[in-house]
Parts: C-alpha cells; structure tokens; sequence
C-alpha cells in the first residue's frame, strides 16, 4: 500500500496549467498556489475599474451641464469621485469580485456588474440626500447619478466581453475547419460557443442541424439551423466541410451509424462525438468530452439502463474482491466499482504490471475518496495465499474474472485452461463459502453453450461448480454468461486495429462468421444488476442483440482510420482455429431461458445442480486425466453437456 500512497501523492502534486474548463484554466498541483497570477488579475481589473468609473462620473457630469462645468461642481467633483470609487469598487467586490477569468466572462458576471451599478448608485443616491439635507454645496444633480449608473454599466460590461468578443468575433472569424454540429440543443450550443471561444481550436462551425422543426431557419450563436439531419450530407458536399460534430443527447447506434455512413460518403472524414453525455454536468468542457467516433459508437445496440440506486444499495460500503482485476473485464469492474461508493476494493491477478497500471489509471478517482483499493498479486490456484487474503479482509462480494480465454490457445494447452478456469474458480468459490461472502458472481462466457472448445468447455464447468455450491452455502453463487467485449484485449478490434496501423492485411478466419459483442461499459453494468437481483443458484445471459458480421466489422474499422478497405487495405480469410465455430449460439440455445426483472437480462434454465459428492468425484476424475491431454478432452466429454471437442477434432 505505501507504493500506491506514494503513487497517489505524486498525482496529486506534479500538476501544471494544461487544459481550459468552465472557469477558464484546470490547474494542475504544482505545490505552490499561483499568487502572482492572481495579484497580477486583481490589480488589472481594479486599476481599469478605477479609471472607468472616474472617467464615468467626469462624463456624467459633462454631458448633464452640457460641457459647461459652474465652479461649484468643480469643486465638488473630487468629493464625489472619491466616494464614488469607494462604494463602486466594493460592490463589484461583493456583486462580482476578482477572481474571474477575462476569456470567459458571460451572462453570470455581467448579471454581477448590474447588481453591482445598482446597489453602489441606490448608496450614492442614499448618500446624496444626506447632503441634500446636511451639506448642500455637496449635493449632486439627480441626472448626473442617472447618467453616471449607465456609463459605469456600460464601460466595466465593455472591458469584461473584451477579450471574449476578440476571441469569439473578430479573431473567430479568421477561419479554421469548416464543421457542422449535429444536434441544436443545449449540448450542440455548448459546443459551438467553446469552439468560438478558445484560441487553440482551428474549428469553425457553420452550421446547426436538428430535427426540431421549431429550430429552422433560426441561429444560435449567429450560426445558422440549416435543416434536419437527411440534409446534412448534401450541406457538407456541397460546402466543402470537413468536420461533423455530433451532439445528440440519447441518440442510438441506429442513428449515428446512418449518419456515420452518410458523412464518410460524401468526404467528411473527421466525425467527432460527445462522449458519455449522460455523466456530463453544466459545467463540463464539452469540447474536452469529444473523441474519434468509433466501432462502439455504431455497433447497433440499445442504450443499456439499469437501476443504479438498486446497484448502490448493493454495493455501498462493502468489501469487494475482484479477481483478474487487471484483465479488460476485470479492471473495468474496479473502474465502475468506485462509482457506487464501495468500502473497499481488492484488485487480486497474477500479472502486478496490469494492477500497477490499474492503480495509476483509477488514482485520480481515489483521491479524496475514502474507498480502500487493495491491490493483491497472487494466482487464482494459491489456496495458502488467498486464504490468508479472505482471513485478513472481511469480504462481502466476488466478481470472479480471472481466467484464460484464448481458445486457440487453450487448445494447445488444455490443462492450464483446467488448471485456472476449472481448479481456480473451485478455489475461490469453496474459500467464498468457507468465509461466509455475501454473494459470488463468476464472469462465464458465451463459449460455454455447446462447447466445441477446451476453454468454453471449462467455462461451463466453472458454471457447474457455482451451480452446485449454492445447494448447501450460506453464500450466493451465480454465474452471468456474456458474448465478445468490444475492445478487450486479445479481441478482434485491437487486433484489427494493430493490423490496420501496420497497413495490413486485416485477417479474418471466415467470411460468414458472425459474432456477438457488447461494450465493456455496458457489460459490466449488466453484470452489476444481474448480482444485485441474484439469489444463488442461477446462470443469468445477457442480451447481446444482433450478432455482427466479423468482416463488416474489419471494414468498419478500416473506413475509421479514412482507409477504404480492399484498395488501402486488403482483407485475407484464413480458416478457422481449432476450436472456433463459425457462428456463436444464441447464449441461450441449449437451456431456454426465463424473463427476469430487467429486459436484457434472463436466467438460462438448468439441470438439477451437482450435488458435492458428484462435484468432487467429477473433479478428482479431471486432475486425474490433466496430464494427458487427449484423456483429459474425452473426460471432458463425460462431464460437460454438449461439448463434443473442437470440429477438427471429430468425435
């Protein structure tokens, strides 16, 4: 642990002034606070304060006599300037201070300014009725405190849009990128005034679409609502933009696919989206939110929902253990782990560079937070080991990620695959129920249904062994059972991708092969609700939609990188690997399945479980045959329903 202080004290202290956000600048730790920027500030605006607001009382005082000064509102001038300096610069002290940033100064401060006129011109009227009564060669015309009310309003306004009007007007209209935003709503806004307003972006937007007939025709920001969304691509032909901004709050892959698809074919190849809109406050730099679209964004599945208050009740305040934590999986459970306040975090693998970077990445979200990350090197076969870990930390909940999953490979080595996904995940779930946890989840995979591999075939034995210790433990054991994670490591998008940055071929195993896919955000927040729902014994699925064409995927992703797949790319089919099938059964194929509560996720239907005296002969047959690996396949067979080993196998 004293390495991850070090390493969280380091983060929070090696900071410098990098990137804008609502205030104007996010500051990074330097240790020292940044006075003389500050001092440097403060004393601009209020010597420019103090030069407006005399030159205001002098012009108030010209043009209410007409240029002709008599002799005793000379004398009285320095009185009232002196006073007049006092109040107003207080009341912008109160009303608006000085501590604003000159490039972002907008509705809020100049709100602040009238309040500030207001107030100081209602104690200079307060003021000069005391004179009226007690000192009349004080006394200062009505008119010229009404004059001198708009003067000031107007010239410390003026100063303040300065430099926003420079940046957002006249410098804005040098040129850039020519882009439209797709979507004219409070996000579409946002954007289009933060591209206006900072210097360092060379994008210029020309054009809002929006379905909302209601918009037409009108501007925002003095950039024109041009039509709806079907007249998009014909705007970017034949105007010669470069760029497209979508900025739709809710829109599905549906949608954004069909704009993808519209705007790469009439040339625009830079289509920028906003990135998790749903978790973006008011005061978030949406243009810091915008990335690359990409094979996530139009991959056509549905926005997942879950009951994230059911979630937090479930998670809040307990000890959780995630095995594999430094897997695609695994570490995407930690990540999301942290936003439902759990009491403390264990992130247990066998690899400590995957946990170390994990520390780093989740380091900002750990600061000032009071959940306790424990990250823990050891095997998931380390009986000796992970019981000491179960007996120094009370642990409540069991996200069981770790496991091979290369099936080529686990062809080639068949009893490591038995070794961790079989023995390892009987390790954790008998130390789970020795220690009384809350619940154990064990991650399953969509290879388990009609096994034809060695690894699908242990990920089902995996499920056997939860199946049968929740007949008689006082803990909860389920198993969730899901298709391919987009982005995971050793998955067919990096892999593409890496081939793609190599100039290719992309390799494909078969033209027709099919696969489904979900994103790792939205199966982990499934695997959540399925584990809070969970009572023990069952085997949830998650829906998974439409199975994706593994080939349109390879094409997708070349037309991404502005590639045209067959010309800049090629694409090369090399058979399947052993233990491939060519399409994936539905998750549910073998069992059926029953509805539960939420819409995407179901409940296969099962065998009786094993009992443990079955489970044990079973496994005691399995260490047996381990050593050899053609024993070990057909005493696969025996016990695992429906594997029949892989296609070049035969039998």
């Amino acid at each position: 642990m004293a390495g991850y202080n070090v390493l969280l004290n380091c983060r929070a202290n090696l900071y410098t002034i990098d990137n804008f956000n609502n205030t104007g600048i996010t500051r990074r730790c330097t240790g020292q606070p940044m006075n003389f920027s500050n001092l440097r500030r403060y004393a601009f605006f209020l010597l420019s304060d103090s030069i407006l607001i005399a030159v205001s009382l002098y012009l108030a005082f010209f043009l209410r006599f007409n240029a002709h000064l008599l002799p005793e509102y000379r004398n009285m001038f320095p009185v009232w300037l002196f006073i007049s300096l006092a109040v107003k610069i207080v009341m912008l002290h109160i009303f608006l201070g000085y501590n604003i940033s000159w490039r972002f100064v907008g509705f809020k401060e100049a709100s602040g300014i009238l309040f500030a006129s207001v107030a100081s011109t209602s104690a200079l009227l307060f003021l000069n009725l005391l004179f009226y009564r007690y000192n009349s060669g004080l006394y200062a015309p009505l008119g010229v405190i009404a004059i001198d009310f708009f003067l000031t309003f107007f010239l410390i306004t003026t100063l303040r849009v300065s430099k926003r009007f420079y940046y957002e007007v006249l410098k804005f209209r040098k040129g850039g990128k020519k882009a439209v935003i797709i979507g004219a709503g409070e996000a579409g806004e946002r954007i289009a005034s933060e591209l206006m307003r900072y210097s360092s972006s060379d994008t210029h937007p020309v054009a809002f679409f929006d379905d909302d007939r209601k918009k037409y025709k009108t501007k925002i920001h003095n950039i024109p609502v041009e039509g709806n969304l079907e007249q998009v691509s014909d705007y970017c032909r034949t105007n010669s933009v470069s760029t497209a901004i979508i900025a739709i709050s809710g829109a599905s892959h549906n949608m954004i696919r069909k704009l993808y698809d519209q705007l790469h074919y009439v040339g625009v190849r830079e289509i920028k989206i906003v990135q998790n809109m749903a978790n973006i406050d008011e005061n978030t730099n949406l243009t810091k939110q915008l990335h690359d679209i990409n094979i996530e964004d139009i991959l056509s599945r549905q926005t997942v929902n879950v009951d994230k208050d059911s979630i937090g009740r479930f998670i809040e305040g307990k000890s959780v253990l995630v095995s594999g934590a430094g897997g695609s999986i695994g570490s995407e459970i930690v990540r999301q782990l942290l936003s439902f306040y759990p009491g403390r975090v264990i992130a247990l693998d066998i690899d400590e560079t995957e946990l170390f970077y994990l520390g780093y990445d989740i380091s900002d979200k750990l600061s000032g937070s009071s959940v306790d990350f424990v990250p823990f090197v050891c095997d998931v076969k380390d009986t000796e080991k992970l019981r000491k870990l179960f007996s120094t930390y009370p642990i409540d909940i069991v996200f069981h990620a770790a496991a091979y999953k290369h099936v080529p490979l686990m062809e080639e080595f068949p009893e490591e695959a038995v070794k961790t996904n079989i023995f390892g995940t009987r390790t954790m779930a008998g130390l789970a129920s020795e220690f009384g946890v809350e619940k154990f989840i064990n991650i399953s995979t969509d290879k388990a249904v009609n096994p034809t591999s060695i690894m699908g075939a242990t990920k089902r034995m995996a499920e056997e062994i939860c199946s049968s210790l929740s007949t008689d433990s006082g803990t909860s054991f389920m198993s969730v059972r899901f298709g391919n994670v987009l982005g995971s490591r050793g998955s067919a998008v990096p892999i593409f991708l890496e081939q793609i940055k190599r100039g290719g071929p992309v390799t494909v195993t078969h033209k027709d092969m099919k696969r489904y896919f979900m994103t790792i955000n939205e199966a982990v927040l499934l695997v959540f609700q399925a584990a809070e729902m969970g009572n023990g014994g069952e085997v949830f699925v998650l829906e998974m939609g439409e199975p994706v064409s593994i080939v349109k995927l390879a094409e997708d992703l070349i037309r991404l990188n502005n590639l045209t797949p067959y010309t800049d790319i090629d694409i090369q089919f090399t058979g399947l690997r052993p233990g491939e099938k060519l399409f994936e059964e539905l998750l549910t194929a073998e069992e059926g399945t029953s509805k539960t509560g939420h819409h995407k996720i179901w409940t296969a239907k099962k065998d009786k479980p094993k009992t443990a005296e079955e489970m044990e002969l079973m496994l005691n047959r399995i260490k047996e045959s381990a050593g050899t690996p053609g024993v070990l396949k057909n005493t696969l067979r025996e016990f695992v329903p429906f594997y029949k080993g892989s296609p070049k196998e035969g039998s």
